[in-house]
Formats: structure tokens, C-alpha cells, sequence
């Protein structure tokens, strides 16, 4: 019997990924939201916190390249199920630790599997979506991970409340394998997809500035200049994302006094601003994209003015006033945010879509190896001084960044080969 037909099936994709990336960030975030109690319970000092954070990014640092391979290799349906899986039982497994190096093992696990999740993403929004549509897509899945922070917070506080701190591992743990079932049944190519319409595939194979036909070696990704355009820009800018992701709620804990309630009523609040500003951004270089601008140039023009905001973070640690800090840790969210979807999607503007997911793990690499270095100069910052020099820094941070963007990056593959 034949598949009944259905139009816009790329759509139902996006909301697969969409839901994956929640859940990777509901199991990413729960150790963060619980830091205060899990610390104080197992006598785990900010070093040592930082340690076991580091251990995470450096396993999700060290697999980017290798996940990057097996998503080429495998195809994106297997490898993000593979992934899904193993990172769904190493969040779970939190629960059975008894102190820091317990944690910091089971933390390094859950590294290994979640770095997974965005290399495939993007390799799947670049089999599914036409470029113009390329930075709304990939802002809804940055918009999931705001989402997934958002919804960590009260979602984790309340199993803390009922059950404790170990019971919160393994019910966001077992959400996985709910994903699992729709997306071994929905997700294929569009070529072998039995419901996509003969006009979605054309669309999809057929759009105008796609890279779909070139063949490019794996190894010969580390002689364009773009790769390294766009790993020097992670490295530099995503430092903040991790911070605000691994270190938020403590700050709101140590510096502003927040109770575990208030961090639960009040710490979503920059994820949703986050949210809209990945929707914000994907959609407003899109829009110029249909207007007639080169993808990459329409991308940096979305990522300057957001640059522009990032000294903000400059107030948090100048305001006496805990609404007006959180006021501005949600505009440099936003902004961040909005680069971030932009950055991300040029991997799909500037190689063709059989490497993508390598060259997405090698540029991914960038944004861990940054957060690693960050994450160790902030525990050792916060031990020693305050969060003061920490919120400095990163006010400037992505400005840094795009002047390295914008001398670097200036075409695709397509465009002007290896330059």
C-alpha cells in the first residue's frame, strides 16, 4: 500500500529536531539548576563544580569530530537515534553518584553523547530546507534549546521538591526514548521519504545557491579558510552561552541571594528572550535572502547589530538592582542568540551538503574548546575574586569575533572554492 502524500513534511522535521533539542537541553541543564543543593549535599566546592563541567565539554569537545563523521557516514536518522540513546541513560546514570568524581564521570558520558544532537540538526536542515528557509530552521532548533532552558528550571525544581535531586536524572532521562519512537518512524531523506510531495522535493533539490552538488573530501575541509573563519568565531563568542547555561542559577544564588524557588520562577526568563532572538535572527537573514542578498552577506548583516549589544552584560555586574542585571542578561541573550542561528546556518550556506556534518563537528569543536577554557577560568575567577571580571569579558567577546568572521569568511565553496 502506498504512504499518503503530505504536503510541508520538512516542517514536521523541524519539530522532531525541534523536541530533540529540548530534551538535550532539559538533561544538559538539571545538574546546573540543582548545582546549589547537589553541592552542598555532596561537599563539592566551585573548583571542583567547574571541573565536572569541564568534563562535560571536554567529552562533548573531543566527540564534535566524530560525531561529525558517523552522521556523514551513518546518515542522520540512525546517528541522532544513537546519540539520543546513549545520552538519555548517561543523564539518568547522575543519579547514582555519591560524589564529585561520580558526577564528573557521569557528566563526561553525557558530553559524549549530547554533542551529537546539533551536527545532525544541521545536517538534516540542510537535506530538508532551501536556503532561504535554512536560518528560520536552524532558529528553531537554538530556539529549543532556550526552550529547554526554560522549561528545566520549574520542570526540575518540581521533581526536586517531590522526589529529591536524583529522581529529577531519571524522569528527564526517560524522555528520550518517547522522542525515539516518532523519529525512527518520521525521519528519511526526501529522496526516500514515502509521504514528501514531488513539489517539496523539488523544492528542497532544486533551490537556487544550494551547495547539494559538490563534492568536497573530509580532510580538505581544514584547508578552507571558512572552517577556520567559523571555528575561531565559536571559540570566541559561545563562552557566554555556556556560561549563562552552566552558571546562571549559581550566580543567582551567590551573588543576588535567590532562593531555589526564585531561581525556578526567575532563571527562564534570559532562555526566553534567548528564544525569540533565535527566531528573530533565522527569520530576518531569511528575508533578505528572498530580497535578493548572498546568503553569507545576509547572515553577517543580522550578526553586526548583535554584536553591538553584547557590551550589555557590562551593567549586570554594575547594577545593584537583581531586575535590572536579569533586564540585561536577557537583551545579551537575545543578541547572542540571534548570532548564534546566523553563525550556525552559514555551515549549511557554505558546504555541500554530504560533509556537512563534518564540517559542522569540526567549527562545533570551536564553541566547546571555548567554553572549556572559559569554564576553567571562571570557576577559578569566582573562587578567587567575583563574577565581576567574568560579566567584563564577555561584553566583548563576539564584537571580537565578527572582525574575525568578516575577514575570513567572505564566500562559500560554491562562490570562490578554497579561498
Amino acid at each position: 500500500m502506498t504512504s499518503r502524500l503530505i504536503p510541508n513534511v520538512r516542517w514536521r522535521i523541524a519539530a522532531l529536531l525541534f523536541c530533540a533539542t529540548v530534551i538535550n537541553y532539559i538533561d544538559r541543564q538539571t545538574l546546573s539548576v540543582l548545582a546549589a543543593q547537589i553541592t552542598e549535599e555532596l561537599g563539592i566546592s566551585d573548583i571542583e563544580y567547574a571541573q565536572i563541567v569541564q568534563a562535560f565539554l571536554i567529552c562533548y569537545a573531543g566527540m564534535y569530530i566524530v560525531w561529525g563523521r558517523i552522521i556523514d557516514r551513518w546518515g542522520t536518522r540512525v546517528a541522532l537515534a544513537l546519540s539520543m540513546v546513549w545520552w538519555s541513560l548517561a543523564n539518568a546514570g547522575h543519579a547514582l553518584a555519591r560524589g564529585a568524581l561520580g558526577l564528573g564521570i557521569f557528566r563526561a558520558l553525557l558530553g559524549l553523547g549530547e554533542s551529537g544532537n546539533f551536527l545532525a540538526a544541521e545536517k538534516a536542515i540542510s537535506e530538508w530546507f532551501p536556503p532561504k528557509e535554512r536560518g528560520f530552521a536552524n532558529g528553531i532548533v537554538n530556539a529549543a534549546a532556550s526552550t529547554g532552558a526554560i522549561l528545566a528550571p520549574p520542570l526540575i525544581v518540581l521533581i526536586f521538591t517531590q522526589w529529591g535531586w536524583r529522581a529529577a536524572f531519571v524522569v528527564t532521562g526517560a524522555t528520550g526514548f518517547v522522542w525515539l519512537v516518532f523519529w525512527l518512524r518520521w525521519y528519511w531523506v526526501p529522496a526516500r521519504h514515502p509521504r514528501v510531495t514531488a513539489e517539496e522535493r523539488s523544492l528542497i533539490e532544486d533551490a537556487p545557491g544550494s551547495p547539494h552538488r559538490r563534492s568536497v573530501r573530509w580532510i580538505e575541509l581544514f584547508q578552507v579558510r571558512q572552517t577556520w573563519a567559523l571555528f575561531l568565531a565559536r571559540v570566541l563568542a559561545d563562552p557566554v552561552w555556556w556560561f549563562y547555561l552552566f552558571w546562571l542559577p549559581k550566580y543567582l544564588s551567590d551573588e543576588r541571594g535567590f532562593s531555589i524557588v526564585a531561581i525556578g520562577l526567575t532563571s527562564w526568563v534570559p532562555f526566553l528572550t534567548a528564544d525569540l532572538g533565535a527566531i528573530a535572527g533565522g527569520w530576518f537573514s531569511g528575508r533578505l535572502i528572498s530580497r535578493g542578498m548572498a546568503p553569507l552577506k545576509a547572515r553577517k548583516w543580522v550578526m553586526l547589530p548583535a554584536a553591538v549589544v553584547m557590551p550589555l552584560s557590562l551593567v549586570v555586574p554594575s547594577s545593584d538592582s537583581a531586575v535590572v542585571a536579569v533586564a540585561a542578561i536577557c537583551g545579551v541573550t537575545f543578541a547572542h542568540m540571534a548570532w548564534k542561528t546566523n553563525l550556525m546556518t552559514m555551515t549549511n550556506d557554505v558546504y555541500p551538503t554530504a560533509v556537512v556534518g563534518s564540517a559542522a563537528g569540526i567549527v562545533g569543536l570551536g564553541s566547546s574548546l571555548g567554553g572549556v577554557i572559559f569554564t576553567g577560568i571562571t570557576g577559578y575567577v569566582v573562587e578567587s575574586y567575583s563574577y565581576d571580571s567574568i560579566f567584563y569579558v564577555m561584553a566583548f567577546l563576539h564584537p571580537i569575533a565578527f572582525c574575525v568572521l568578516h575577514v575570513l569568511a567572505r564566500a562559500s565553496l560554491g562562490e570562490n572554492g578554497r579561498k
